[in-house]
């Protein structure tokens, strides 16, 4: 799977910098192109490059790309100039951060460039460089030899203008931290199903949670049953590849703060008896982005050093059409004993995730946080870009909104309107797991909500309902598109350094 990229800030001269390319910013400004201000270059050379600009038609618009070769006073072979655009919903930082994400990916086959997108202080520079990381990012696992040979190695390493000391060091090992994260959830979504399916998804996991000193254990059929978690077994039994659930368990020293993280990971979702259509199917593989997105967080907040305790249950199953599958008008016993109505076996995600909720909830954690590519309903609300947020505490769910969207990840708070509920009622179990056709991505939050529980009472004060907030992430898990800015096209990553941002908060 992808290397991690080298990322190193300098306060090197752009003039005397020995590098394969040297990238800057440029915007219209008075109607005029000009280089973003704190570029670093002498007056001279950048009155000459700005009027090349010109001469060329540059605008500065958003991912413009402009090259220029044999420029004088800059010992880089290549100057690449990429557009960073106006004022725009996007702040400042991110629209840096796509800026350098198109560069990097443009710099393909080079060794090294030097990044001086005039960035103005350490959020810029942090910024610059985790959009050029993740920019030059590429799943390059399953080429053959002939499409090697015609194929670009990623842009080798990163220099990052304006850091330099242990603020420098602080902040590469912040970027390394996320990058690699992202990286890694990318690489699971990518990843064919045939390689990659509930056991070796949960062996790899323990591989690498092993070598971050996270604590991890796998639960496989036989033991699945035996707890009693007859949402994950119910989806995956019409595949020959078992179900699994895997826990990871980071404990620092000093925590005072209990996060839990649930992830759907259906590895590879054909619908069940109720079949998706074949073009439908194409990208099935990426269903287990929120089980990815869980996963790569916790190490990434291991790696860093949060002070708080995290718990993640990645829920795996592959939803297949075996002659064990379930049907619709089966019902199934929950982890916690309610049972459930199957409708829909293409509604396979809430099934599984109400498991995981459940056992998270019996931590009695300060917070439940679940991530799942869940419903076409949310693309249709909120398009391809943006994760849909909901939950039960008005508090944490715009806390992830603001703090996702600051870290990349654009989000928007959705309602669950009380009317929904009665929707689920059926006469022949606890619930049904679908209702109504509208609003469907409100449809399944409010069923996962029923598996939230309750933080025990104490003396003098009745129990209260545990803080939950659950992301879908159906449009922006999976780039089916052109990549633009610091997305490629295939997985994106989506809701890593939301759940690092979250965790972040968390540690005071």
């Amino acid at each position: 799977m992808s290397d991690r990229l080298p990322v190193s800030f300098t306060t090197v001269e752009l003039a005397t910098a020995e590098v394969d390319a040297l990238v800057l910013g440029a915007t219209k400004r008075d109607g005029a192109l000009a280089l973003l201000e704190g570029h670093g270059l002498d007056e001279s050379t950048a009155q000459a490059l700005s009027a090349a600009l010109s001469t060329l038609g540059a605008e500065g618009t958003t991912d413009e790309l402009t090259r220029l070769a044999g420029v004088d006073g800059v010992a880089a072979g290549l100057i690449l100039v990429v557009g960073v655009g106006g004022s725009g919903p996007a702040p400042r930082t991110e629209q840096l951060k796509r800026a350098a994400g198109v560069a990097a990916r443009s710099l393909a086959g080079r060794g090294s460039a030097l990044f001086a997108l005039g960035q103005q202080d350490r959020d810029q520079a942090v910024a610059v460089a985790e959009g050029a990381a993740l920019g030059a990012y590429s799943y390059v696992e399953q080429h053959g030899a002939g499409k090697a040979g015609s194929r670009k190695d990623p842009l080798g390493s990163v220099l990052v203008r304006g850091l330099d000391g242990e603020d420098a060091t602080t902040a590469q090992a912040e970027v390394s931290a996320v990058v690699a994260a992202v990286s890694y959830a990318r690489d699971l979504v990518n990843t064919p199903p045939n390689l990659l399916y509930p056991e070796t998804f949960a062996a790899d996991v323990v591989e690498r949670a092993q070598a971050a000193g996270v604590e991890v254990e796998v639960w496989d059929p036989e033991q699945l049953a035996a707890e009693g978690c007859g949402g994950i077994i119910g989806v995956g039994q019409g595949s020959a590849r078992g179900p699994r659930l895997v826990t990871l368990r980071y404990t620092p020293e000093g925590a005072t703060r209990h996060l839990a993280l649930v992830g759907k990971g259906i590895t590879f979702d054909s619908g069940g008896l109720c079949l998706k259509p074949g073009a439908s199917m194409v990208t099935m593989k990426m269903d287990m982005g929120g089980a990815a997105a869980c996963a790569a967080a916790t190490l990434a907040i291991a790696e860093l050093g949060l002070p708080v305790q995290v718990t993640a249950y990645l829920c795996l199953a592959e939803n297949m059409t075996g002659d064990l599958a379930q049907r619709p008008g089966d019902v199934v016993t929950m982890r916690g004993g309610r049972t459930v109505e199957i409708i829909n076996t293409d509604a396979e995600g809430r099934l599984v995730m109400a498991d995981g909720l459940a056992l998270a909830t019996e931590q009695q954690p300060d917070a439940i946080v679940d991530v799942a590519t869940l419903t076409g309903a949310c693309i249709v609300a909120l398009g391809e870009r943006t994760i849909g947020v909901m939950g039960n505490d008005d508090e944490l769910r715009d806390s992830i909104v603001r703090m996702g969207t600051e870290a990349g990840d654009t989000a928007w708070a959705l309602p669950m309107p009380e009317e929904i509920r009665p929707t689920l009622d059926t006469p022949v179990a606890d619930l049904k797991h679908t209702g109504e056709r509208s609003a469907g991505a409100m449809v399944a939050a409010t069923f996962l909500q029923e598996f939230v529980g309750t933080r025990g009472a104490v003396e003098g004060e009745d129990a209260t309902q545990i803080p939950w907030a659950h992301l879908d992430i159906a449009g922006p898990a999976f780039n089916e598109k052109s990549a633009w800015g610091y997305y490629p096209k295939g997985a994106t990553g989506a809701g890593v350094r939301s759940l690092v941002a979250l965790a972040r908060s968390y540690a005071g």
